[in-house]
């Protein structure tokens, strides 16, 4: 069945004439002359099959049928002003949604003044947030499920999306507390080719797996990998049973556990990279004040290394 054309401008008019009830009134508002708006109202009864306002010399009443469209009318005009009002928020950036991946140890670094800043710009803006590691990010923006990545060491090699750094950071070890180097100031990377390692999986992020075993590797020692786990909390958790030993990006030495130390590590040229990444052929504005917020007004710093407590 056809449905018929909503017609608003006749919906205005009629709203405007059974609030004044006198044509000459209701026309004067509407800014048009008398018979323009005469002509709207018998379009509308046309459409609706009966007559909406009984015209007497001097009285103008509303019928039984146009007190019944009368509320229904008001609804449609208010809801279509509402509707303008959020597409025009919508288009300008200053509303909608926004879904952003995040790898969970960003919140002990980019994400909390991140968030902090754009919420305080754009306050009507409702933010999505999705915890995953960096592989799933990537699968995720190529999919169009998330609109923003907080990722580690991003894939060189990955088309369509777009990178840029946020912060680096060098590595530290990652010590259970009873470990004989946990005395030390500083450790030698070779000082741990008889350690077991716990690391994250390769396929949860490549990038930063190969840095880890290059790093070992240059030290002259295969990691001998004991445990994988898939978030650095895990990982330090591992690492304070006695599990085995890691290394980390420097930031992660945030999270608190009494059976774990962080040691800096030498040699000590090695950088982590935390970027954030999007589609390049996004065109999303609220894409464009979130990269403009990371580049413009970085709330972060970068978290040095640190030596015994």
């Amino acid at each position: 069945m056809e449905r018929p054309e909503l017609p608003l401008p006749q919906l205005h008019a009629f709203v405007v004439l059974a609030e004044e009830l006198h044509f000459g009134h209701a026309a004067a508002r509407l800014g048009i002359a008398q018979p323009p708006l005469s002509q709207q109202i018998r379009r509308l009864e046309d459409k609706v099959g009966h007559a909406l306002f009984t015209r007497e010399p001097g009285r103008v009443t509303l019928t039984p049928a146009g007190r019944e469209l009368l509320p229904a009318a008001r609804r449609a005009l208010t809801d279509l002003a509402h509707g303008l009002a959020t597409a025009r928020a919508v288009g300008s950036g200053r509303a909608g949604r926004l879904r952003i991946g995040f790898a969970a140890s960003l919140a002990l670094t980019v994400l909390p003044g991140l968030l902090r800043t754009f919420r305080q710009r754009f306050p009507a803006v409702h933010l999505d947030i999705h915890e995953m590691t960096t592989a799933p990010q990537i699968a995720a923006l190529h999919d169009k499920t998330i609109d923003i990545g907080l990722l580690r060491e991003p894939p060189t090699d990955e088309t369509g999306l777009g990178f840029s750094t946020v912060l680096s950071e060098p590595f530290v070890a990652v010590l259970p507390s009873t470990h004989p180097l946990a005395t030390h100031r500083t450790v030698q990377l070779a000082q741990l080719a008889d350690s077991p390692f716990v690391l994250l999986p390769r396929a949860v992020g490549p990038t930063l797996h190969d840095q880890i075993i290059g790093l070992c590797t240059a030290a002259g020692f295969t990691p001998r990998i004991a445990q994988h786990a898939v978030e650095w909390q895990t990982v330090c958790a591992l690492v304070e049973t006695g599990l085995g030993v890691s290394l980390a990006p420097a930031s992660i030495r945030r999270i608190r556990l009494e059976g774990v130390a962080f040691r800096r590590i030498e040699p000590n040229t090695a950088r982590t990279r935390v970027a954030v990444a999007w589609r390049e052929n996004d065109h999303n504005p609220l894409v464009t004040h979130l990269l403009a917020t990371v580049s413009h007004d970085p709330p972060y710093s970068t978290p040095s290394a640190c030596g015994p407590s």
